[in-house]
């Protein structure tokens, strides 16, 4: 009964990834593998466990109101976040290619992430100290942080089609990241796993034709609207 049931869900488990890795528009399968590329997370009841929660407990304690309500106002995000970065003209009705194209790049970035999540399974601050509970809380698990990996997999890539303003692009992710520890969504160690990965997979997006023939087009759409902003 035992090993019907062990393979029951070892069969809805591999399909639920299939389902998600056939979805990938840049990636090929595996390509890069959270649960390779990654180090494990900290060990329960372990002294790096500890020092993780402690920093959680002490950042989301010493965030001011604004830095929580940027937080909230960040669950769903995508590239038109980094419009304050990046200047007015860049906003989703100027750039239909750009948005298509970023849409991709964070869904493959999301589906690459959710099976880290799933991999590790590792319980979000909040859910091990309920004290930490606020606002809506997520069901899925905390390592890698979501919110980290896209935010800096967007970042990167945005980056790299207006290179003027690379670090200021950068910093942005950065923040938007640290926001997560902030509302004691994600510790510390989430958030640092996440850059390591966006730069893994902006690593793979370039080995993909197809990502660097929209990259072009979608650089050369914003070109064009930063231009006419200008006249």
């Amino acid at each position: 009964m035992r090993v019907a049931m062990f393979a029951t869900l070892l069969t809805a488990t591999t399909l639920a990834t299939f389902a998600k890795e056939s979805s990938l528009n840049f990636l090929k399968e595996g390509k890069p593998n959270a649960s390779e590329l990654l180090p494990p997370p900290p060990l329960p009841d372990s002294a790096e466990q500890a020092a993780d929660m402690a920093t959680v407990r002490s950042v989301y304690q010493a965030a001011s109101d604004a830095d929580k309500q940027a937080a909230y106002d960040e669950k769903k995000f995508s590239v038109f976040n980094f419009t304050t970065t990046v200047g007015a003209y860049f906003v989703e009705t100027n750039l239909p290619k750009t948005t298509a194209f970023f849409e991709k790049v964070q869904k493959d970035a999301e589906t690459v992430t959710d099976l880290g999540k799933d991999h590790f399974q590792r319980p979000r601050p909040f859910t091990t100290d309920p004290s930490l509970a606020n606002g809506k809380l997520e069901k899925s698990f905390s390592y890698p942080s979501g919110h980290s990996t896209e935010t800096m997999v967007l970042a990167l890539v945005l980056a790299d089609l207006l290179p003027a303003q690379h670090d200021a692009i950068i910093a942005h992710a950065r923040q938007m990241g640290w926001h997560r520890v902030q509302i004691a969504r994600h510790y510390p160690t989430d958030i640092y796993a996440g850059r390591v990965l966006a730069q893994a997979i902006v690593k793979q997006f370039k080995k993909s034709d197809e990502f660097e023939k929209e990259a072009a087009e979608a650089k050369a759409e914003i070109e064009a609207a930063c231009k006419a902003a200008l006249n």
